[in-house]
């Protein structure tokens, strides 16, 4: 097959990219879709050839992936998020919008060819609900006025200019915000090196390689009571201890860019603004544990951001701080961006590790733990992007004083997405222990329209759900898990009295149900059937036994699984069941807290 001479040297590049040939198997087909529309027969093939793959092994990765295609989409492939955010915020109405203007449905294309229409899941907007992609530009804060301007635009042969995060992220900072990691931001060309540089750049990078050994970097980062930002919140400078020191096999960094959970746009920025803050933190922890390459692996929905990445991985190259002898210390260190193809499942680790092999992102078995046998079999550490990019700030402060912004055991600043019913959404940077209601109700805003509170995601769609009764509580990991819930990924969604929660649980079980890699009986059938009735429950047809059923069905997926997606699916459902019975009783007389709430603002 004939290439055009740049996607063949991207595929010469990639092919030698990485320790074995198949890692650059996704990546190629993204590329290939990019500029030929989807991938055909021929490419496969070609692919294949390049990577000494067989065709159907390149054909059962590609079907695994949501973004990769077989068959051609629009010109704009329009894109509409109905995730929870841009639910509560009028994401269905645009979606409706769409259908409409565009005249076709889900993943249905127009005559012309110019445009396709998809109802995808959160791709990382939250605090700009409602949001959309057309193609891989970004656009926030939807009404259909906006919308329709957009899709003419499109139409007349212009493409607007897509919006960068600081849309959804960007606000005027607040009394008691703590910017530490985010200080850069808003910072004209903070991303570029030479600015960076201007703002303590690096500085800890030369501290940690001149007055510090790998077990000394460790300990500080131990003192500091880093948490892994991630979700899981396990101490970070213990997981870097784990790695054998003894072990004769190659060490690996990945940094996990694949920021999926919905509620969560908070690495989006970090990557935009400052993705300087990250490659050092990512140096610096790869000195800590002896390995000499890392990995950033990018959801396949941030391809902006992957270019801002390179961009800056290529500036660090070129000023001595990635490669051989970094700062004549005598460490070498190479860092490799790599794209997702979409699959919220690759932000579990071990499936992270199988997609960046080349393969279906399934989870593996534990143990052993990616610490001892990782990536190719190798010794690997995987950190977020916010544990990685507190790093620096660490060393350059010393661990005991970072850990002195939070609370015990829980050391520092946390970034905080606040999206839904709430006055002033955006990305906070906060001392981890802060209370949640007076953030809320003080930093940002409150409910607006002189709304009440109804509940609360504290840290992504996989948490248990809190009322507003039990949102004054300190927000740190400790404190939350007391509460019942967890602090997560830090996707805080609000909610107010107009929400429906079983129409909530019903659109969070879609979400699982949809990104379930079916390995597993319970994960697969369980969101699956829990999806079907959580439909029938909302659309009428409930029966009052089903309000039981749903909840042993959640129950019975609570550690079943191979991986936390089970429980993700579950613990929401749960909570949802058991702190709002009342309305699943309600929809078996024909009620709605969204409709009621709807007829109540008619007759005011």
């Amino acid at each position: 097959m004939e290439l055009s001479t740049q996607l063949a040297a991207r595929f010469e590049k990639l092919q030698t990219a990485y320790p074995f040939k198949r890692s650059a198997l996704i990546p190629m087909l993204m590329y290939a879709q990019d500029e030929y529309g989807s991938v055909s027969d021929e490419m496969i093939a070609e692919i294949a050839r390049r990577l000494d793959l067989n065709n159907v092994q390149v054909e059962e990765t590609l079907a695994y992936y949501s973004m990769l295609h077989r068959k051609p989409m629009g010109k704009f492939h329009v894109q509409v998020c109905t995730n929870v955010a841009c639910m509560l915020r009028g994401g269905n109405d645009i979606l409706e919008r769409a259908k409409k203007r565009l005249e076709i449905g889900h993943k249905e294309v127009t005559e012309d060819g110019v445009f396709s229409l998809e109802e995808v899941e959160c791709i990382g907007a939250c605090t700009g609900a409602p949001a959309m992609q057309v193609n891989y530009d970004f656009y926030e804060n939807l009404t259909a006025l906006k919308f329709d301007r957009i899709i003419k635009e499109l139409d007349g042969g212009r493409v607007p200019p897509p919006e960068p995060v600081t849309a959804g992220a960007l606000h005027a900072r607040e009394p008691g915000e703590t910017p530490l990691i985010s200080r850069r931001w808003g910072i004209k060309d903070s991303r570029k090196i030479d600015v960076y540089l201007e703002h303590d750049g690096y500085k800890a990078l030369e501290k940690a390689l001149k007055e510090m050994t790998p077990e000394s970097i460790i300990d500080e980062v131990k003192k500091s009571s880093l948490r892994g930002r991630g979700g899981a919140g396990f101490p970070t400078g213990m997981k870097w201890s784990f790695v054998p020191k003894d072990s004769p096999k190659p060490k690996y960094l990945i940094c996990n860019a694949d920021e999926s959970e919905p509620g969560t746009c908070k690495d989006r920025p970090l990557m935009e603004m400052d993705p300087h803050q990250l490659i050092e933190g990512m140096i610096i922890a790869g000195r800590s544990f002896g390995a000499h390459r890392g990995f950033i692996y990018v959801r396949g929905e941030y391809r902006y951001v992957l270019d801002i990445v390179e961009a800056a991985v290529v500036e660090a190259y070129a000023h001595g701080y990635l490669g051989k002898d970094i700062l004549g210390s005598g460490f070498d260190f190479d860092i490799l961006t790599h794209t997702g193809a979409g699959a919220y499942e690759c932000g579990e680790e071990s499936a992270l590790m199988e997609s960046l092999e080349g393969k279906r992102g399934y989870p593996r078995i534990k143990p052993p733990f990616p610490a001892v046998v990782g990536l190719y079999g190798c010794p690997t550490i995987i950190n977020n992007v916010e544990t990685l990019s507190s790093v620096p700030a660490i060393i350059l402060e010393g661990g005991e004083n970072y850990a002195k912004r939070g609370t015990p055991k829980n050391g520092g600043t946390r970034l905080l997405c606040v999206a839904g019913h709430i006055a002033k959404p955006g990305i906070y940077e906060i001392p981890l222990g802060m209370n949640m209601k007076k953030f809320i109700y003080e930093m940002a805003g409150g409910i607006p329209g002189g709304k009440k509170l109804k509940a609360v995601i504290p840290g992504g769609s996989s948490c248990p759900i809190l009322s507003a009764e039990e949102i004054d509580i300190a927000m740190d990991y400790d404190s939350v898990a007391k509460a019942g819930s967890m602090l997560g990924s830090g996707g805080m969604v609000v909610m107010d009295e107009t929400t429906c929660m079983v129409d909530m649980a019903r659109r969070i079980m879609h979400f699982y149900a949809h990104e379930s890699c079916g390995w597993c009986i319970p994960c697969r059938e369980g969101t699956s059937w829990l999806k079907k009735m959580l439909d029938r429950f909302h659309a009428g047809y409930g029966r009052n036994e089903d309000i039981d059923i749903v909840g042993e069905l959640a129950k019975n997926m609570l550690g079943r699984t191979f991986c936390p997606l089970g429980d993700a699916a579950a613990l929401p459902t749960i909570s949802i069941v058991q702190k709002w019975r009342n309305e699943f009783e309600d929809h078996l007389n024909g009620k709605c807290a969204y409709k009621s709430a709807e007829a109540l603002v008619g007759s005011r």
